[in-house]
């Protein structure tokens, strides 16, 4: 995938995009490339016949057949009340840019809940943490549990540039992080050295380490029960998550980063 999904989480996520409705977010911070992953996912839903609409701000990408709007606080369009409006023109699928406040969140919740395919990101460090955090924008763990398919949590990191790769041997410290994460021993790495073609940094452009949390039936029942992220986090690796840490580190071993 161009996002940079390996080949286990592109299928899982895949699988939560063709869920009819219910609602999946996208995580990070600033630059973390939130937009791009939700503009990829519009992409990738069958829109023949399917009614979707957008809401953000502002609107990075414009798309053909798909009504898009622009939040304008001026015009007092905020994303809460432009979410509102939405609702009105019965869509399948919804993309709210980011959700902010209790009051767009709650309003995204519902929407989920009463038959829509929610799209939307949030600020938080991982994707046990987005569960958390919408507790603490006021929703009800139960309405939580009920209408989440699922979570990506992402960062971007820096891709070796392919003209000047070396085999090198690594500092211990990151040798020791690799066997923690990939429960083998490798000593040498490939590393950019610096050429014409990356401008003498080593690296070339820029890709996605991601963490998807599937729900299931374990994670539901946690939430409901108040757990914290800690406890979540465990349960999901459980249920066969692998953290951003773990695909990061298949992305050292595979020579991309």
């Amino acid at each position: 995938s161009e996002l940079g999904f390996l080949p286990d989480n592109q299928a899982k996520y895949e699988s939560m995009l063709k869920v009819p409705y219910g609602m999946i977010l996208i995580s990070g911070p600033t630059g973390a490339g939130k937009t791009t992953t939700l503009y990829a996912s519009i992409n990738s839903l069958d829109t023949l016949g399917r009614n979707i609409v957008t809401i953000e701000d502002p609107a990075e990408y414009r798309f053909r057949d798909i009504n898009q709007i622009q939040v304008n606080p001026q015009a007092g369009i905020t994303f809460a009340r432009g979410l509102r409006s939405i609702l009105r023109l019965d869509p399948d699928v919804i993309m709210v840019g980011e959700i902010r406040d209790a009051e767009t969140t709650q309003i995204a919740v519902q929407s989920a809940l009463t038959g829509h395919l929610m799209l939307t990101s949030i600020h938080a460090s991982d994707a046990a943490g987005v569960l958390t955090r919408l507790i603490d924008l006021g929703v009800e763990p139960f309405l939580i549990a009920s209408s989440v398919i699922g979570i990506v949590a992402q960062r971007m990191v820096r891709r070796i540039c392919p003209d000047c790769t070396h085999l090198i041997e690594a500092p211990l410290i990151e040798r020791l992080a690799y066997e923690k994460e990939i429960g083998e021993e490798k000593t040498e790495f490939l590393y950019g050295t610096g050429c014409a073609t990356c401008a003498y940094t080593g690296y070339l452009g820029r890709t996605g380490i991601f963490e998807i949390l599937a729900m299931s039936d374990n994670v539901r029942t946690l939430i409901t029960n108040r757990a914290n992220s800690s406890e979540i986090r465990a349960q999901a690796s459980e249920d066969g998550m692998k953290s951003m840490m773990n695909d990061g580190m298949h992305k050292v071993k595979a020579g991309i980063t």
